[in-house]
């Protein structure tokens, strides 16, 4: 649970042993409280002491039936009781897709799962600057920029196994969606290797919703009936430019700067109209979002000191975002100078 009253200095009585009290101790810990636990219903303090009358007693869902009176005389005597979810009886791991980086974006699944971690790896596109209002884990460091890995494929894959075979609660943070370019199959396989059960939690993945934080639909009626997604980090051969170019619908492009003046080239080779619109999306949902629009044939120069993150988007839907944006902007000129005129 998230705990939104202010427990600074006060007495918490938590129930359980000490496995599966383990995040409920935690949580209230970081939270400030003096924390006491219960390990038995019947009255075998954790730690040598209990508090005389606890500000608030926090009954761990450990499957034991035992702890009901308790509840009842805390209920009785005025004292708050909250219930706590107990974690796993082993340890395991959880990919989650953490969206574009916009909190409001994460999924149920996703706050339920960090809620319950032990240990969250998590990458640099991961809203990770809230981490430490969605879990009471240890958080870890993991994430990879081009040509700036702190910690390699093979050792996050490590260090994820090692710590569900401790027998924590192992969450595996990303940006977008952990099979949308970022090789939560090769974690999945690597966890079913060791034995580690292993379950992905997707996310909301950048390939749409950063478009359409800037307007952009990725697909649209009469305009666009499908949709390619396509990673930036390499440069694409002649075959799949031509692949590309010849398909239609709209082309999507993650983290694509860096490759953006092959990509171009490579289309407008393979016979894309120069004049085909073309967006690059930077920092979706972030501080700083930017978004700028060019044409195929001059795009090379209008995205100078565009920077990555970022998502291409190539087609006529970006035209669509312009209109919606022009009619909007007309709008509410109409509105002002309505306005003006009554005032006067």
């Amino acid at each position: 649970m998230q705990l939104t009253i202010d427990l600074t200095g006060r007495d918490v009585l938590v129930t359980g042993s000490e496995k599966s009290a383990r995040q409920a101790i935690r949580r209230y810990q970081i939270a400030g409280a003096h924390v006491y636990r219960l390990s038995t219903p019947e009255g075998v303090p954790g730690d040598g002491q209990l508090p005389e009358r606890p500000f608030l007693v926090a009954v761990v869902d450990d499957g034991e039936a035992g702890w009901l009176p308790l509840v009842e005389r805390c209920r009785d005597a005025g004292i708050p009781v909250a219930f706590e979810p107990a974690p796993g009886a082993e340890g395991h791991v959880t990919l989650v897709g953490g969206g574009p980086g916009a909190l409001d974006l994460l999924t149920v699944g996703a706050v339920d799962a960090l809620r319950d971690a032990d240990v969250v790896f998590y990458d640099r596109l991961a809203p990770y600057q809230e981490l430490a209002d969605l879990t009471s884990a240890d958080l870890v460091d993991v994430g990879k920029q081009p040509g700036l890995h702190k910690v390699t494929q093979r050792d996050i894959e490590k260090l994820m196994v090692e710590a569900a075979l401790l027998g924590k609660n192992v969450v595996r943070l990303k940006g977008g969606d952990p099979y949308v370019f970022g090789r939560g199959g090769e974690e999945v396989a690597a966890c079913v290797a060791a034995g580690v059960p292993v379950r992905v939690i997707s996310g909301v993945t950048s390939a749409i919703s950063v478009p359409a934080a800037a307007g952009i639909p990725v697909t649209h009626r009469e305009v666009s009936h499908m949709f390619t997604v396509v990673s930036g980090h390499a440069p694409l051969t002649e075959k799949e430019h031509t692949h590309l170019a010849g398909l239609g619908g709209t082309i999507v492009v993650l983290m694509g700067i860096g490759t953006l003046p092959q990509l171009a080239a490579g289309l407008r080779r393979a016979g894309m109209n120069p004049d085909m619109p073309m967006a690059v999306v930077e920092r979706g949902y972030r501080p700083g979002q930017r978004t700028t629009i060019a044409d195929l044939g001059t795009i090379e120069t209008a995205a100078t000191g565009c920077s990555n993150p970022a998502v291409l988007v190539i087609g006529e839907v970006v035209r669509v975002a312009e209109a919606n944006r022009n009619h909007a902007e007309a709008s509410a000129e109409l509105s002002r100078l309505a306005a003006s005129l009554l005032e006067a």
